[in-house]
Formats: C-alpha cells, sequence, structure tokens
C-alpha cells in the first residue's frame, strides 16, 4: 500500500522546541523538511539576496527600512525591481512553498504555509506552545542571555510573528481555531510531544501504525 502524500504545517512559539519536534517528524515520515532553507528557495525564486530575506523573515512592515537597505541585496540581474513591494516579497516566499510541496512529502515550519497551502490535499496543521518559563530557560541556554534579555526576545519576536501571520492570512496566530492541533510541550516534553504529534498525524492519514516512533533517545 502506498502511502499518502503528506504535508506537515508547524506553528510555534519561541522556545516551545517547535523546530526540534518539527524536524523529528520529519525525519519520522521521511518528509523534506523546511525552516530557513525557505528563504534559500525564495531568493531563487525572486532573485533577491538570501540576506534580505533573512533580515525580513515572518516580520510584516519591513519596507519601513527599506531605504537602509543596500542596493546589492536587490541583486544585479532582478526583473522585479520596478515592482518592489512587501506583497511581492511574500509572493516569492509563498510561490517557494508550494513548489516544495508540489514536489513531495514536506514539513513547514512557519512562514504561513499552512495559509498558503490551504487548498493542497493531505495537510495537516499544528501549533506548539510550552509555558513560559521553560520557554525563557531554552533561549536563555541557546543564545547565552539573562532571562530579562530572553524574555524580552521572545515578546518581541512573537509580536512580529503573530503580525505577520495575522496580515496575510487573515487568521490568528496561535489561536486554536487556526489550526488542526495545538499541543503545550512543557506537558510531554519535547520526545514525548513529538510522539504524540507523530500518532495524531499517523491516525489523520490512516497509516495503521507503519512508522516507528519518533527516536527517544534524542536530547531536549
Amino acid at each position: 500500500m502506498d502511502k499518502p502524500k503528506m504535508i506537515i504545517n508547524i506553528g510555534r512559539q519561541i522556545g516551545s522546541g517547535g523546530r526540534i519536534i518539527a524536524k523529528q517528524l520529519a525525519d519520522e515520515f521521511e518528509c523534506s523538511f523546511y525552516d530557513k532553507e525557505l528563504l534559500n528557495l525564495a531568493a531563487k525564486e525572486s532573485g533577491f539576496s538570501e540576506k534580505f530575506f533573512e533580515q525580513n523573515d515572518e516580520k510584516k512592515g519591513f519596507l519601513k527600512s527599506l531605504f537602509h537597505v543596500h542596493m546589492p541585496l536587490l541583486g544585479d540581474n532582478n526583473f522585479y525591481k520596478n515592482n518592489f513591494s512587501q506583497e511581492n516579497l511574500y509572493l516569492f516566499q509563498s510561490n517557494a512553498i508550494r513548489k516544495a510541496a508540489d514536489q513531495g512529502n514536506c514539513v513547514f515550519v512557519g512562514r504561513t504555509a499552512d495559509y498558503v497551502l490551504r487548498n493542497y490535499k493531505n495537510t495537516v496543521n499544528i501549533f506548539i506552545t510550552a509555558n513560559m518559563d521553560q520557554r525563557i530557560q531554552r533561549v536563555c541556554k541557546r543564545h547565552g542571555w539573562d532571562r530579562a534579555t530572553a524574555r524580552k526576545y521572545i515578546t518581541h519576536q512573537e509580536d512580529d510573528r503573530a503580525s505577520y501571520y495575522n496580515y496575510y492570512t487573515g487568521k490568528q496566530w496561535g489561536h486554536s481555531e487556526s489550526y488542526d492541533l495545538c499541543i503545550n510541550s512543557s506537558l510531554l516534553g519535547v520526545e514525548g510531544t513529538s510522539a504524540f504529534i507523530a500518532d495524531f498525524i499517523r491516525r489523520r492519514f490512516n497509516l495503521n501504525g507503519q512508522h516507528n516512533q519518533p527516536n527517544q533517545a534524542q536530547g531536549k
């Protein structure tokens, strides 16, 4: 029996372990994994520099700083220069997401992939949250910051992320009605959450236990 094509879209709070879980799910279900990789695809799609997409990743209103951007970031051979807008940059990234999804099984992290692929069959949209204390601890460990700095970073980045998502999708970032499953990774831990979501996905796609559980030996 052939496996059905699947597209797994993961939204995540900063410090929730969402990216780690998404990567485990990609390994579990033999899917291509796209997080920052989408920026490279979007750069190729548009002709803009990948650095430009990195600077404006999941941010709305980034064209306010356009006059601080050096023209080399736009690329010497970019034929979109005369039609440069925030909406076009979003379009380039959306096209990259659709092209990746057309090629096979995928796990996408963020960047409104759930909305971009809303008309695709066999999708599942998941949002991963976690308790603030654990999120702060993870961000402190990742960047070597104190708790106050980590909390400020989380708040600022998530304001940008929510504004970006809400603007382009017309939905509410992190609200349960925007997703098929919302889960707090603090309850089961990263590996336990990954296993729970994997079971949900197997049920969603009627895989009948064809896959093994995610690797429980991996650390948080």
